[in-house]
């Protein structure tokens, strides 16, 4: 197994068809038809079916694809590193992002990339915390962040900062007050959840009061923007950080209270794969990305409490 029959195989399997992975790589379509099949004796197992209308990975494919995803990020990774310095940041880099850090910095991270970084390619994968990790898991994104992950010996982790968790909801359903209110009293509304799982556990990592939640919510979505809208009709509350609602709060179109008996927050970390070792890319963009979020913090934005060391003045300066 070699590079070009890696780059060659991730080829088909991502175009699905012999002519037009030729055609995306320039080269002859029975040179790539060779190579196949040489990686497919190789290794004692067919990678594709071959169908009339193109080549349908196999089981076997589909592992293949996630080792040759990664093993060709490293290496490119590894060129970029030997050929420039820091001084010269360059290359494709992808992060993932879930909803509250991509309403918290992707706008101020992506001025930042166009402002300072004018030879790095950054592409922004943003979802539900738990399709973050798994992005991660399979080398779609080179960083991410996410919340409340559970232990993971492919992954290494770094804590980056803690949030509380409010009722949020319209005043006409959770009270005009300000003051707290209790679990008890949350789990006796009408509450809108993520489906449970990942994404559910990233906003409370507390089985136990997880599932009670989960006993009386009638509604639960996989659909951030539906929970925004259902607690906008009136439909229920949720539970959730500032930042995930920071604008409707802003215009009062909703209210948030804070929670006890227990106290409930969220903790963010940062996170990249142990067989990917960072680089100068990596370092710059996991650097930024931190230096961003403090910013808001600091300015009082994003209510939480970072849990990461200081920034360097070099790092300050390149955030802009």
């Amino acid at each position: 197994m070699d590079v070009r029959q890696l780059t060659y195989f991730l080829a088909v399997y991502e175009h699905g068809n012999l002519s037009h992975a030729a055609s995306h790589l320039a080269v002859a379509q029975s040179a790539i038809s060779h190579h196949i099949a040489n990686l497919e004796n190789d290794l004692g197992t067919r990678l594709f079916l071959r169908k009339p209308r193109g080549m349908e990975a196999t089981a076997a494919g589909h592992r293949l694809h996630r080792h040759a995803r990664a093993i060709l990020q490293a290496i490119r990774a590894a060129e970029h590193d030997m050929l420039h310095d820091a001084r010269d940041i360059a290359g494709e880099f992808a992060v993932g992002l879930p909803y509250s850090v991509m309403k918290g910095i992707g706008v101020a991270l992506m001025q930042a990339i166009l402002a300072d970084y004018p030879k790095v390619r950054l592409s922004i994968v943003e979802g539900l915390s738990g399709n973050t990790h798994a992005a991660l898991l399979s080398s779609e994104v080179d960083l991410a962040l996410f919340y409340n992950p559970q232990k993971d010996r492919h992954v290494t982790i770094e804590p980056v900062l803690e949030e509380a968790v409010l009722c949020v909801g319209r005043a006409d359903v959770i009270g005009a007050s300000d003051d707290p209110i209790t679990f008890e009293e949350l789990s006796r509304l009408p509450v809108l959840l993520l489906r449970h799982g990942a994404s559910s556990r990233a906003l409370i990592d507390r089985p136990g009061l997880l599932n009670r939640l989960e006993a009386n919510a009638r509604l639960q979505l996989n659909s951030v923007s539906g929970i925004t809208n259902g607690m906008l009709a009136g439909l229920g509350c949720t539970i959730a950080p500032q930042v995930f609602v920071r604008e409707q709060l802003q215009a009062a179109t909703l209210h948030a209270r804070p929670i006890t008996d227990p106290h409930l927050s969220r903790r963010l970390f940062l996170g990249h794969r142990r067989d990917h070792p960072p680089n100068r890319l990596f370092e710059a963009i996991k650097q930024l990305i931190l230096t961003l979020i403090g910013q808001e913090v600091r300015s009082g934005r994003w209510q939480a409490e970072v849990q990461f060391p200081g920034q360097s003045p070099a790092a300050r300066s390149s955030s802009g």
